[in-house]
């Protein structure tokens, strides 16, 4: 870089560094009060999010060097962190964040707490995953810790659609990455999976082989953006995850008319067994006058099989609420991260990105989600069946008041 200007004097240089790193340590070390307004007995939120695009690391977006940064700006900025991966490495939770730079590039990076609610710091560098093919963008990564010994990580991998018009630059083509480790410093990276539909988003790979394979969670696509004849959450098997190609894939949650997933829906993260069966956390998507609002929803599978529906509670789960619903892309919470805390407690955090800018995290326990999957009624379909849901639950409780 060429010095285009005196700049600062070399103690007012120092002088900002301190000042620019004295503000991020105090965010750093911000306590993450529960949010008292909010209060529905399923789950606890907090005053702050958890993971910002501040709480980056200063030397991964400033240049250090009063030469070729006299006035100490910013040169790689960080736009948003979002859509979290979790898992629990050495007593602490860790995130795979997604991390979006100022040129709208995504790429990982993992953020660690002592508690999960505060606390992150990032580790020294981003994660230095494998390219296999050319990529313009990764994204939302799923982790999953699987009976084989291996820790995977799938992720969305978007690049340009080589069929595309010449002057077409919205036609993109979304795979399944496969990546997995063994201690989160060295990634392999697998072959993307390669399922009968034509691109995919949303993959999440099951903890446990099912019928000696591998198991993935799918949304299958006929397009970039179109979920087209797919259409909801897919079920497919792989005999070999090192060549990543699987079976017959179907659909175990579609979507549905004037609910909360009418124009699509995804597995979240990966779901967590419980001995009543599978939890899942899913995301749901509907059209409005402002646009597309994302929601969360719960569902819980069967032990024996986990493509088998065995609750599924109507409504949405979580939504954007209060200062979640502004940013990049306003009015969306999207999940694809969670851990169970060991424990007698089981409590569970539940980690989402609100509105494609900052992380949340939000608190309940295990016996609370098995509760909720199991005793919340069904979506009724109808405006005459709610109102009957609703008249059953009022004059139910009048008899106890």
């Amino acid at each position: 870089m060429k010095r285009t200007s005196k700049g600062t004097s070399p103690d007012g240089f120092t002088a900002r560094i301190k000042r620019v790193r004295s503000a991020h340590e105090a965010l750093l070390r911000r306590k993450n009060p529960v949010d008292g307004s909010w209060d529905n007995g399923v789950f606890e939120r907090f005053a702050h999010p958890v993971v910002t695009d501040r709480h980056v690391p200063l030397e991964w977006r400033y240049d250090f060097n009063p030469r070729t940064n006299p006035f100490f700006m910013e040169r790689l900025g960080v736009n948003a962190t979002l859509n979290p991966g979790a898992f629990l490495w050495k007593g602490k939770v860790c995130l795979v964040v997604r991390v979006e730079g100022y040129d709208r590039k995504s790429f990982f990076a993992i953020a660690e707490s002592q508690n999960g609610i505060d606390g992150f710091r990032f580790w020294p560098e981003p994660l230095d995953l494998p390219e296999i093919a050319p990529e313009t963008n990764v994204y939302d990564m799923r982790i999953t810790p699987h009976e084989d010994g291996w820790t995977y990580g799938v992720f969305c991998a978007e690049a340009r659609d080589p069929k595309a018009a010449s002057g077409d630059f919205s036609s993109a083509v979304a795979q399944a990455g496969v990546v997995r480790t063994r201690d989160f410093k060295k990634w392999e990276r697998l072959p993307n999976l390669r399922t009968p539909a034509s691109q995919q988003r949303n993959v999440v790979l099951h903890p446990e082989f099912v019928n000696g394979q591998y198991a993935f969670y799918t949304r299958p696509m006929d397009g970039f953006i179109d979920v087209g004849s797919g259409g909801g959450i897919g079920w497919t098997l792989c005999k070999d995850i090192s060549k990543g190609k699987t079976g017959p894939e179907t659909i175990m949650d579609g979507r549905a008319y004037h609910t909360i997933k009418e124009l699509k829906n995804g597995q979240g993260p990966a779901p967590i067994k419980t001995p009543q069966g599978w939890l899942h956390m899913a995301h749901g998507v509907r059209a409005c006058a402002a646009g597309l609002r994302y929601v969360l929803y719960m569902f819980m599978t069967a032990l024996d099989d986990p493509s088998k529906i065995i609750a599924r509670p109507g409504g949405h789960f979580l939504a954007p609420y209060e200062g979640e619903r502004i940013g990049d892309v306003s009015n969306v919470t999207f999940s694809n991260g969670w851990v169970q805390l060991p424990g007698k407690s089981q409590t569970i955090l539940i980690y989402y990105g609100g509105s494609d800018t900052r992380c949340y995290v939000a608190r309940t326990t295990t016996e609370k989600l098995v509760d909720w999957c199991l005793n919340t009624p069904e979506d009724a379909l109808t405006t005459r069946k709610s109102v009957d849901q609703r008249l059953a639950l009022i004059r139910a409780n009048r008899k106890i008041i």
